[in-house]
């Protein structure tokens, strides 16, 4: 039974099955009227999240109000490979781009993948972490989620039922 249309915008849990998500596709779905993106990292996207922590204006999420506090840790996720953010920018509401590929001619060189946000040119990196010295002031929105096995995610609590 999932809920029904109206109770999803009102902020009901989520269910949304991962089990044909591959290496590096943004699924995106609806939570609380807001795009919620889930995408698979390779173990190369991780090994270089770690690299970019001095390019980051909190790399540590220390801004405890963007990720539930299972989720501060150095992937801002549950399992690492498996990403959950709320794809709304933090400056003034827009929705940023995927841009998994690496250094196109419009970000530049050092650009490792991540999401651009056309409106104001705030980056964030494939763990929704913001760039030092962009518009945006925050991290992007780590939701509560829970998985319900191996390739279900539910979106809007935690394991414990807690939003």
């Amino acid at each position: 039974m999932l809920p029904s249309a109206k109770a999803q915008a009102a902020g009901a849990p989520v269910e949304v099955d991962i089990s044909k998500l591959e290496m590096g596709q943004l699924l995106t779905v609806e939570w609380r009227g807001k795009p919620v993106w889930i995408f698979r990292r390779s173990q190369e996207v991780l090994t270089t999240l770690g690299s970019m922590d001095d390019t980051l204006r909190d790399p540590d999420s220390e801004v405890t109000s963007q990720q539930p506090e299972y989720c501060q840790n150095d992937t801002r996720a549950i399992r690492d490979e498996l990403m959950v953010l709320v794809g709304i920018c933090t400056h003034l509401g827009c929705s940023p781009t995927y841009r998994p590929e690496l250094a196109p001619a419009d970000l530049g060189k050092d650009w490792k993948g991540g999401f651009f946000c056309p409106c104001h040119g705030s980056k964030y990196d494939l763990a929704g972490r913001v760039y030092e010295n962009m518009p945006a002031p925050k991290n992007l929105v780590v939701p509560p989620y829970y998985f319900e096995g191996d390739n279900v995610v539910v979106i809007g609590n935690d394991a414990e039922g807690v939003a």
